[in-house]
């Protein structure tokens, strides 16, 4: 097998895939993924602008008003879809404006490493102009003239699609000076990380682009004020950025709408499923969808096990039980369960996994990408592995999920310097409230090693 063919088929085998087919979407009801085809071949340019592309860009240069884009989106409630659930509208709000501001920077965070997550690649990879199209409204909005896609190292394929798609849009005058004959000039470069979870953060996400090492920042001053190089900077996620044109082109009461009364929260979502389920993949539906759904759309899980318990949207979320299994996936809702929305693909666990292994195999992960710039998540986190190991392999001792609890206390919000260490805690703290008997029957004296392999997060 020749190297061009490797490359397309381990390409094919690892693409995201959107389980809906092209007759099940439609512009009134998926504004993320109707464009996009079944085959998973690339919307290059003359196909996006054959279904509105850039139209929404053509209106908003046209009528020449930045602060209606900021409104717009403040009225539509369009909450950060990398997993804060931030409202970019707010954020926007926030940033420095004036024509005495500096000119600041754009950012799009595609650094997406979150265990279990695969939507970002999806849109850039099959759809980049939409990304593209969302970043200069974004732009427009917030007085940049310069935007940046801080890209996943790992993530090669989208790379060469958006470099693409990017010089698509330029010679088609879409980006670089004077866009659409508007006098607005914009143009994006692709960055790519070298391959760190900490990039999720935006402060430490500035540190990398601006070539240091990706610490986070002392806030405030906040990236709207002083960002990168020291200028106003505004940083969003691929997907919150690929819903602002459906938004400028059909407005904020119809963006509202697409959730009906499932919730507060407007829009749509890419949700999707990883674990042992029969159809792992995406779906773009309502906001406020629930597991129960999410989980029937994959087929429910393989092997005829049951449901012990699921991740609501990535590693760092809290574990929900069956029982949650019918609350709408919004970001109040399920913040009200001790848990977090966050990216909104869930992960599944079956009955017959340990929980104690599962932990085990989180916490290594989170220990490893820890930035070290603090103590409790430096030093904490690799203990709560060495503790997790030893109860695993039935050698704890007592006082030793205790311990555990204090750990995960100690690095909760507001006691670290950014958010990865409360991210790391949530998921232990939640294992350790609902399973503790579990982690119990790591102790010597009691009934034997909790060993199991766990099943990869993420695994699709």
């Amino acid at each position: 097998m020749t190297g061009a063919m490797a490359s397309q088929r381990n390409s094919l085998r690892y693409r995201s895939r959107l389980m809906q087919p092209e007759s099940e979407r439609s512009a009134d009801t998926h504004p993320l993924t109707w464009r996009l085809r079944d085959d998973g071949e690339v919307v290059w340019l003359d196909e996006y602008l054959g279904k509105d592309g850039y139209q929404s860009v053509r209106r908003a240069l046209s009528e020449g008003d930045p602060q209606a884009i900021i409104a717009a989106m403040k009225d539509a409630n369009v909450r950060g879809r990398g997993g804060a659930g931030f409202p970019a509208g707010l954020k926007w709000s926030l940033t420095l404006q004036g024509d005495d501001m500096p000119r600041g920077y754009l950012i799009c965070n595609a650094d997406e490493m979150e265990p279990g997550t695969f939507k970002d690649r999806l849109l850039m990879e099959q759809q980049p102009h939409l990304l593209i199209e969302g970043m200069i409204l974004g732009a427009y909005a917030n007085n940049s003239r310069s935007g940046y896609i801080f890209l996943r190292g790992e993530y090669v394929e989208s790379a060469r699609v958006l470099n693409q798609a990017l010089q698509e849009a330029r010679e088609a005058r879409w980006l670089g000076n004077d866009i659409d004959g508007s006098g607005f000039d914009f143009d994006i470069v692709v960055h790519t990380g070298a391959g760190r979870y900490i990039c999720g953060e935006e402060t430490a996400l500035i540190s990398s682009l601006e070539g240091k090492r990706a610490n986070p920042r002392a806030k405030p001053p906040f990236p709207g004020q002083s960002g990168a190089w020291g200028k106003p900077s505004v940083v969003n996620n691929v997907e919150t950025l690929c819903n602002v044109p459906a938004v400028i082109l059909n407005g904020a009461d119809w963006y509202q709408a697409l959730s009906g009364d499932r919730t507060d929260d407007g829009g749509s979502k890419l949700y999707g499923i990883s674990g042992p389920v029969h159809r792992p993949g995406l779906w773009e539906l309502p906001m406020g969808t629930t597991g129960r759904e999410i989980i029937a759309l994959a087929g429910g899980l393989r092997g005829d096990h049951k449901l012990k318990a699921w991740l609501p949207g990535g590693a760092s979320t809290g574990f929900l039980l069956p029982e949650h299994l019918d609350l709408p996936l919004d970001f109040d809702t399920v913040g009200k369960e001790g848990s977090r929305l966050g990216t909104g693909l869930l992960t599944v666990v079956p009955e017959n996994q340990s929980m104690v292994a599962l932990m085990r195999n989180l916490e290594a992960f989170f220990a490893r990408e820890s930035c070290g710039w603090c103590t409790p998540c430096r030093d904490g986190l690799p203990w709560t592995v060495k503790l997790l190991q030893a109860l695993e392999h039935g050698e704890g001792e007592e006082g030793d999920i205790e311990l555990l609890d204090k750990l995960a206390a100690d690095c909760g919000p507001g006691l670290t310097f950014c958010a990865h260490a409360p991210g790391a805690a949530m998921p232990l703290e939640t294992a350790l409230k609902h399973f503790r008997h579990e982690f119990e029957q790591g102790i010597t004296q009691s009934r034997g090693p909790a060993h199991q392999d766990p099943i990869p997060v993420g695994s699709v």
